[in-house]
């Protein structure tokens, strides 16, 4: 049967295949599986039908919990429902899994299979999440690569309906999920014609309706429930063959060879892999490679793994079999051996194969590459007298000794002819759009077979992001990174300085292309010596080409991936040039058209000016044989911190990670890593820095109050410091405010740590700031190394009061962090790190904040340099950030209020005068975390003085003496939607924590789903028609416990009230709600991330979003406790709307639909205002 072929990932053909058999999709998201629900959103917006001709139904909850309930409440009503998930996200829906497959409903639940959080988060793909499923009765179906989802994929939906048994459809997350093949499309035509309607008519009559009603969901006791759970046996004894069935009418259509388990390899092998998932096809090279040279090895893939049939199994294996390895991609600590390897061991027992060695092996947790290497050290392994029982593959184990060694130099076993190119990125640059776009112009305009698949590092926006791209006239079954490729492209000149190893990579006469500013004789000064020497030994051609001139005189600014995609075209060879345009040109008019024209006709001068810009470095003899690279400086810090850094940072930075033993994590298996690493990294990314002007600055430090990643810092120096920083070069300034005056002032910028977002040139008052390029500035980086190691705040600043420019001579305790640049979050949590980062607990719930604020031995929070104290900081899950953070608040104050219990019997039993005063002191601020630390200073000494039996034992905790500073942070999906039971609970509790929301006004971190957070007629995910319904009013529902301080703050519409309500927030003896406006790159805002703080002071001005702060304190006092900051809007809306293409873009779209909704939403905001002055007078 011929089909449609199409360039797709893997969570596109499930979608595809999940689309044609759902009535409703009860959906919540979570990476990686998230673009399946997206998909399935905007083909019902668009109007596309399903096999039934009619538009999906799809329904977003709160939950993956709330959409299991959505799910089940809709399959028990009578509509065939699906769903979308993993990780996390899968065990939330486990409860109602048990009651969906129990009551026989046929639910398939689509998942790209991710890591469950252990010691660390971890978004990748393995198979811990779906073998936490395997005993809730629900069927299981494994596919392994994109080709097979789309082909397979129908079984789950069509054998879930006629064998009334659910299904967890289920690929590899990432690996799967999100690599780009040419794959054959199923016809909605040929799946609706496997359908078994009268099955599906069955369903439905059997379904709960008042018009022939029944009970479902009763209550049994021990005397029956028994034997009716075990009624169920003879289903799951049917349901292979229903799957069987549906199975041969798909190879009937396909010509294709699907079985419940599929053998692959030497007919008579001695050495068999047992696996699911991506690793199939990696061992089909290898098997391929090996049988050629004669050796018996197979493989027995596994598509239907619940229910496990044995029979069918044994069928598959070959009677000649001697030893078999079974793969499992997860862990069960403390068990006998991992799930598949228990089924088999199982099956063969039963068979009495008794003579048959069997091993077992992990591999690929959390996404860990598993190439060819692997796979032949596994064959290598069978081969011997007596193979390792246990082991594991891809890496190093030094510490309980499982590892195999790896092949290598492995053989290449991908298909003869494939072109492989590797293309490094910056998070942000368009680089991975690109190169989708790439494939898919190669992929659907030529013959070739393609693939693509894309690696990151832990941040956001200015992360390292890797592109492997293959093109080739065979099938490639390559699911493995590349490490020999034809094309190397280096997109970000950073990357050269930082020494990565990208050149290393390419095959011996290939292709190096740098993005740089640089002249060959500047290249020749910044490339390292090993790199050199590769280059001129192996033939590499080097080309280099100035994208970033070419883009910023367009007007695309830092977006520089349209110019090299045109240049990969022209040296690649795999289109002709003038094709190659066109097609580029036709994406960018789909792509960018929702942002308009003035950005496609940019993009298209890019593709014109690209390809010829290149130009070919001459490689000089001199690197034949380059002069050693400088020696590096020694690291200066924390011993312990700077023990992590060069043991784990470093190499991870360098994407060098995955040659670590584990060894390296056998004193952190808990994975509590220290604080401040991120100051070591000096990541160099940013191609324009701010530059400071010291005559024009009024030393107002709205710029640093601003900066995101805290890399603008003002100081005050001594006369002693301020001669060593204008030593190194610096400017110094006479203070301008008398009270200081005894002071010199300097702003210092790290060129190094800055992402270049140009904030701070956006706040400056007099322009003082202006952006220039970042090499001309590290010459400065050493004025700001030294204010950083020496310059401490000056005491005298603690006797003015707070306000935005005092505040920016603390010390920050959040730094260099790994979010994007120009991001409101960190801004906001910067700041609170300045006012109480020495005493605080943060609870941070998983999220955008949680990503940026805990990368694995990278942390940006930090200590401050004099009193060694900062933020105590973790993560839990995303649902229970609330309640986790009011466990740390609980668990720190029981132990705290029985030492001053104790410091209370002290004070009765001491004649010592001046321990009783220290007592007094610390009683009477024991609620006041900033007077509280000096209280508890003084204390401790009385305490050590003393040297009574009860004051040890209150010294051997008196880590818990000084009053803390409990914290909640998290985003807006957590707060209104997945947390907000929680939340709702913590606040309703009375207990002194704090809350701050950082209000993206969507699911940021998951790539921009619709949160309740989300605005009438703005455009997410989930929301593609634009969102219907009025955003949450988060502040009020706190409000009405009358206990709660509520603040709504704009950090840069309003500074002055930002700072004030963080203040009032924590000095309440009570719980306190922030809910922070935080303008995300994903809103699209016109001109950049650099507007962001004028984004804010647009919103307010609009009356888009409201000023105010509700403060329970004041009403003791017989003040009205709500305060009213903003003004009403200023009539400029709809042009605040207009400036974002999340709602902008909805008028291109669906304009006569924007008009109505952004009408409404003006609306409503004016409806908001309104109420709010009423309640000025409600709390009179």
């Amino acid at each position: 049967m011929s089909r449609k072929k199409q360039s797709m990932d893997g969570n596109q053909a499930a979608a595809h295949v999940a689309y044609a058999f759902t009535e409703v999709a009860g959906i919540y998201p979570i990476t990686p599986s998230s673009p399946m629900a997206d998909w399935v959103d905007n083909w019902s917006a668009n109007g596309q039908k399903n096999v039934f001709g009619e538009k999906v139904k799809v329904i977003e909850m709160e939950s993956e919990a709330g959409a299991a309930g959505t799910v089940h409440g809709s399959l028990a009503s009578g509509a065939l429902t699906t769903t979308f998930t993993a990780s996390q996200g899968l065990l939330l829906m486990i409860p109602n899994m048990y009651k969906i497959a129990a009551e026989q409903l046929p639910c398939v639940f689509h998942v790209a299979a991710r890591c469950v959080a252990t010691q660390a988060l971890n978004i990748f793909g393995d198979h811990s999440d779906v073998y936490a499923c395997r005993q809730t009765g629900v069927a299981m179906l494994a596919e392994s690569n994109p080709q097979e989802v789309m082909d397979l994929a129908p079984v789950a939906h069509l054998a879930a309906i006629e064998g009334k048994v659910a299904f967890i459809n289920f690929f590899d997350g990432f690996r799967t999920s999100h690599e780009i093949q040419k794959i054959e499309l199923w016809d909605y035509a040929d799946l609706k014609e496997m359908l078994n309607v009268d099955a599906v008519k069955e369903f439905r009559a059997h379904a709960l309706n008042p018009e022939h009603p029944a009970m479902r969901g009763s209550h049994e006791n021990g005397d029956v429930f028994f034997q009716h759970r075990e009624a169920c046996n003879s289903t799951y004894d049917a349901l292979p063959a229903v799957v069987e069935k549906y199975i041969n009418k798909i190879n009937e259509k396909l010509g294709t060879n699907y079985d419940l388990f599929d053998y692959y390899g030497a007919a008579d092998a001695d050495r068999v892999i047992v696996a699911m998932g991506s690793i199939c096809d990696v061992a089909e090279e290898v098997i391929d490679y090996l049988t050629k040279k004669g050796e018996k090895v197979g493989l027995v893939k596994v598509h239907l793994y619940r229910p496990w049939v044995s029979a069918k199994f044994l069928e598959k294996l070959p009677k000649t079999v001697k030893k078999i390895a079974v793969l499992d991609r997860t862990k069960e600590p403390g068990s006998l051996g991992e799930p598949l390897y228990l089924d088999v061991a199982a099956t063969l027992r039963e068979a009495g194969l008794n003579d048959v060695v069997l091993t077992g092996g992990r591999y690929g947790l959390g996404s860990k590459d598993t190439p060819p290497s692997s796979v032949f050290a596994i064959y290598t392994e069978l081969a011997k007298d007596s193979p390792k029982s246990r082991f594991t593959v891809g890496i190093v184990d030094d510490v309980t000794n499982l590892s195999l060694p790896e092949v290598k130099p492995a053989p290449i076993t991908s298909a003869e002819g494939t072109v492989e190119c590797k293309f490094w990125g910056i998070g942000g640059d368009g680089t991975v759009g690109a190169n989708k776009d790439s494939t898919k112009i190669i992929g659907d305009h030529t013959d070739k077979y393609i693939q693509a698949y894309f690696q990151y590092d832990s941040k956001k926006t200015g992360g390292i992001t890797i592109s492997h791209l293959r093109f080739g006239d065979h099938p490639i079954k390559s699911p493995y990174y590349i490490n020999q490729a034809d094309f190397v492209a280096c997109h970000n000149q950073s990357y050269i300085i930082k020494g990565y190893k990208m050149v290393q990579d390419v095959k011996k006469g290939g292709i190096f292309l740098i993005n740089c500013q640089w002249s060959d004789e500047e290249l020749d000064k910044h490339l390292p010596a090993e790199s050199k020497k590769y280059i001129y030994d192996n033939k590499i051609k080097v080309y280099t080409v100035d994208a970033v001139d070419i883009a910023t005189k367009i007007g695309l600014g830092k977006r520089t991936s349209t110019v090299l995609q045109s240049a990969f075209f022209k040296l690649a060879n795999v289109l002709p040039s003038e094709e190659a345009i066109k097609y580029m040109k036709e994406k960018v008019v789909a792509k960018f058209s929702k942002k308009g024209q003035d950005i496609v006709d940019m993009n298209c001068q890019a593709i014109d000016q690209g390809a010829g810009a290149l130009h070919e470095v001459k490689i000089p003899e001199s690197w034949a044989n380059p002069a050693a690279d400088a020696a590096k400086p020694a690291l200066k810090g924390e011993a312990k911190t700077v023990a992590m850094v060069e043991k784990l940072m470093n190499p991870i930075g360098l994407m060098d990670g995955d040659n670590l033993p584990v060894s390296a994590f056998k004193d952190i298996a808990d994975g509590q890593f220290e604080l401040g690493a991120s100051a070591y990294e000096k990541r160099g990314t940013a191609v324009m820095v701010p530059a400071w002007n010291s005559e024009t600055c009024v030393q107002c430090n709205s710029c640093a109050f601003v900066c995101s990643h805290a890399t603008i810092r003002p100081y005050l120096l001594t006369a002693d410091e301020a001669e060593k920083v204008e030593g190194l070069g610096a400017k110094t300034l006479a203070v301008k405010n008398p009270k200081l005056a005894q002071y010199k002032y300097t702003l210092s910028v790290s060129p190094l740590d800055c992402m270049g977002c140009g904030e701070c040139t956006t706040v400056c008052p007099t322009k003082s700031l202006t952006m220039v390029p970042q090499e001309s500035l590290v010459k400065n980086q050493p004025q700001w190394d030294y204010l950083v190691a020496n310059v401490s705040k000056k005491p005298e600043v603690d006797e003015l009061p707070l306000s935005p420019m005092t505040s920016q001579y603390n010390q920050p305790l959040l730094e260099f962090s790994g979010s994007c640049a120009g991001c409101a979050e960190t801004s906001y949590a910067r700041l609170i790190t300045q006012l109480f980062g020495e005493h605080m607990y943060i609870s941070n719930a998983t999220g955008c904040s949680s990503i940026w604020g805990g990368p694995a031995a990278t942390a940006p929070y930090t200590i401050n340099k004099d009193s060694k104290k900062g933020p105590a900081w973790a993560n839990s899950l995303f649902e229970d950030n609330a309640e986790h953070g009011l466990g740390m608040y609980a668990g720190q104050k029981f132990i705290r209020d029985s030492l001053i219990s104790k410091l209370e019997e002290v004070a009765e039993n001491t004649d010592k005068a001046s321990l009783k005063d220290a007592i007094a002191k610390y009683l009477e601020t024991k609620n006041d975390t900033i007077a509280n630390s000096p209280a508890t200073d003084a204390l401790v000494k009385e305490l050590e003085a003393c040297g009574c039996e009860t004051s040890k034992e209150i010294l051997e905790k008196k880590d818990y003496l000084a009053k803390k500073s409990v914290w909640i942070f998290g985003g807006d999906g957590w707060a209104y939607d997945i947390g907000f039971g929680g939340l709702d609970h913590v606040l309703a509790s009375g207990e002194n924590v704090n809350v701050m929301v950082f209000d993206t006004e969507m699911y940021s971190n998951t790539g921009g789903q619709a949160s309740k957070a989300s605005n009438i007629g703005e455009v997410c995910q989930f929301a593609a028609a634009g969102k219907e319904m009025g955003k949450k009013s988060l502040s009020e529902i706190a409000m009405s416990y009358g206990y709660v301080y509520v603040a709504q703050i704009a950090l840069g519409a309003n500074p002055a009230q930002a700072l004030k309500a963080i203040k009032e927030a924590e000095a309440y003896n009570g719980p306190s709600l922030i809910i922070g406006y935080a303008p995300c790159e994903l809103h699209g805002v016109k001109g950049g991330m650099n507007h962001c703080q004028d984004e804010m002071k647009a919103a307010v001005k609009a009356g888009y979003w409201n000023l105010f702060s509700f403060n329970p304190a004041l009403k003791a006092e017989g003040k009205n406790p709500f305060t009213l900051t903003s003004k009403e809007g200023d009539g400029s809306y709809q042009a605040f709307l207009a400036n974002e293409t999340r709602y902008s873009s909805l008028t291109r779209k669906f304009p006569e639909r924007a008009k109505v909704l952004f009408d409404r939403n003006e609306e409503a905001a004016k409806a908001r205002f309104e109420h709010l002055q009423k309640l000025i007078e409600l709390y009179k």
